[in-house]
C-alpha cells in the first residue's frame, strides 16, 4: 500500500472511531493494538481543544504555550497575573495543513511572576481552571534553584503514569524528554500525527505539562525507525509532526534537524539532534569520517558554548555518549568517537566549564565519569536515564572503564537540581523509579567542573 492510501485510511479511522486508529497505526508499524491503547481525555464534547494545552517554553519575560484543537480558525489564550484584571492576549490560528495544532507565544511577561491562561474560541471560554497556570523564571543570573525531571523511552501504558505522576510530586521547573516519547516507528505523516495525539492524549502527562514547560528532542523510534540515522526517507514528515506538536524554542536552523537550547537558573540545556544529519555528510571535525550532528549543529554548539554563562551546561541527546551498549546496536556516539573526542578538546581548549553529559535510548540507568583531564581539563560525567515504561535490556550492562553505577530499574527518570544560592554552584542527579525509590545519585559543584 502506498503512503498516500496508508495515511488516507488513517485520517478515516480517526474520523471513524479511536479503536480503529489503533487497529491500523498497529498494522503500519508492526505493533500490538496494546501497545498503542488511546487514552481518553477529559474534554467534553463541545471543547474546542482536544489536547492539551501544554506549556512551552519559557523565559522570564515570554512564554509559549502549545494545544491542539477540534475545530479549525483562531483561538485566544488570555494571560493574567493571578489576582489581577490586567490581561495579555495571543491568538493563533489552527488548521489541517498543521493538524489543528496552535502554539500561542507572549511577551512582556514579568520574572518570577504567576499567569492564570484561559483559552476562548469563538467568544466562548474552552478551558480556563486553577490548573491552568505558569510561572515565570527569575531571571538567568538571579541566585536560584532549578529542578529538571529527565526521562526517555515511555508509553501509553500505567506504568509511565506512574512516572509522569511521580514527577509532577516533584514539582519540577521543567520537563526534558530524549526521545522515544512516543514510539512511532513510521515516518508516514498521519501515523506520526496519531501516535503523538494518542501520547498527548495520556491524562497524567497532560496534567504534568499543564503548568510547567516541557523540552523535547528525539531518538530512533519517535524519529522513525529503531537504529536508524539520517539517510532514512521521509524524515522531513517526521520533523515537520514533531514541530506541530511540541514548543521549543527553536528547532534546528529552521529548515533541518531539532536541535535546540534553553537556559533556566544556573543550567543551560543544548538538546542534540544525533539522527537527522547522522552518516549524511562529512564530519567537519574529522577528514574521511562521516558526521554524527552535521556542520551545521556543530557550529551552533561551538557558538552557543562560547556564549554561554551558565554554571552548568547539561548537553543532552536521545543515544548514549559511549560505546556499551547491547551486542550489535550500532547508533551510539561509541559509533563516533572522533566526534565525541573533538568535544572534549574544544571544551578544554576553550576552557568552557560545566560540561555535563546526558543520554537515555538504552533502557538502564547508568553513570559514567570520564578520565578527560588531559583533553576537557576536569572529568566529564554522563547520566543515563531510561526507560520510563517497563521494557528494561539486561544485555545493555556493558562493561566500560568509565563506569560508576548501572542499574535496570523500569520507570524511571532523573531529577537534575541546580542550586547558585551556594557557593560554589552544586548540580545533584537523582535517579528515581514511579515510587520515589532512589536508584543512585551523586552531586557536581562548579569547582570541580573547571578547567586546572
Amino acid at each position: 500500500m502506498s503512503p498516500t492510501r496508508k495515511g488516507f485510511f488513517i485520517r478515516a479511522a480517526a474520523v471513524g472511531g479511536a479503536a480503529l486508529v489503533r487497529r491500523v497505526v498497529a498494522s503500519l508499524t508492526g505493533r500490538s493494538t496494546a501497545a498503542y491503547a488511546a487514552v481518553g481525555t477529559t474534554r467534553s464534547a463541545q471543547s474546542a481543544i482536544s489536547h492539551g494545552p501544554f506549556v512551552g517554553h519559557l523565559t522570564s519575560t515570554s512564554a509559549m504555550v502549545w494545544a491542539r484543537c477540534s475545530t479549525p480558525g483562531v483561538h485566544r489564550l488570555t494571560a493574567r497575573r493571578m489576582g489581577e484584571r490586567d490581561e495579555l492576549v495571543a491568538t493563533a490560528e489552527a488548521t489541517a495543513a498543521n493538524d489543528m495544532c496552535v502554539v500561542w507565544r507572549m511577551t512582556g511577561l514579568q520574572a518570577e511572576t504567576r499567569y492564570g491562561y484561559e483559552v476562548t474560541y469563538q467568544g466562548q471560554q474552552m478551558l480556563g481552571n486553577e490548573d491552568a497556570f505558569f510561572v515565570t523564571p527569575p531571571a538567568e543570573d538571579a541566585p536560584t534553584l532549578t529542578r529538571l525531571a529527565i526521562g526517555s523511552c515511555a508509553r501509553e501504558d500505567a506504568g509511565s503514569s506512574a512516572v509522569w505522576r511521580r514527577m509532577s510530586a516533584m514539582d519540577p521547573h521543567a520537563v526534558v524528554l530524549l526521545g522515544d516519547t512516543p514510539y512511532i516507528d513510521s515516518t508516514v505523516l498521519d501515523v506520526q500525527r496519531t501516535r503523538y495525539g494518542e501520547f498527548a492524549a495520556v491524562p497524567d502527562f497532560a496534567a504534568l505539562l499543564r503548568n510547567r514547560p516541557l523540552y523535547a528532542t528525539w531518538d530512533d523510534h519517535d524519529f522513525g525507525a529503531n537504529d536508524t540515522d539520517g539517510q532514512l526517507d521521509g524524515k522531513a514528515n517526521s520533523r515537520r509532526a514533531f514541530i506541530e506538536y511540541h514548543a521549543n524554542p527553536s528547532y534546528g536552523d529552521g529548515d533541518h534537524g531539532v536541535y535546540t537550547k534553553f537556559r533556566r537558573g544556573g543550567v543551560e540545556v543544548f538538546l542534540l539532534d544525533a539522527r537527522y544529519f547522522a552518516g549524511t555528510e562529512p564530519s567537519p571535525v574529522a577528514a574521511g569520517q562521516t558526521t554524527l550532528l552535521g556542520r551545521q549543529q556543530w557550529e551552533w554548539l561551538w557558538e552557543g558554548l562560547r556564549a554561554s554563562t551558565a554554571p552548568f551546561k547539561l548537553l543532552a541527546s536521545g543515544m548514549i555518549w559511549n560505546e556499551a551498549v547491547r551486542p550489535g546496536k550500532p547508533d551510539h556516539w561509541g559509533s563516533y568517537l572522533y566526534e565525541r573526542d573533538a568535544l572534549f578538546r574544544f571544551i578544554g581548549q576553550e576552557r568552557i566549564s560545566g560540561v555535563v553529559l546526558a543520554g537515555g535510548d538504552v533502557h538502564r540507568t547508568r553513570v559514567l565519569r570520564y578520565d578527560t583531564i588531559e583533553t576537557a581539563g576536569y572529568p566529564i560525567t554522563e547520566l543515563i536515564t531510561s526507560p520510563i515504561h517497563a521494557g528494561v535490556i539486561d544485555a545493555a550492562n556493558a562493561p566500560h572503564p568509565a563506569l560508576v553505577h548501572d542499574s535496570g530499574e523500569p520507570h524511571s527518570f532523573l531529577l537534575v537540581t541546580v542550586d547558585t544560592t551556594v557557593t560554589p554552584p552544586t548540580l545533584v542527579a537523582q535517579f528515581q523509579n514511579e515510587a520515589g525509590r532512589e536508584l543512585y545519585s551523586l552531586t557536581l559543584n562548579a569547582e570541580m567542573l573547571s578547567p586546572a
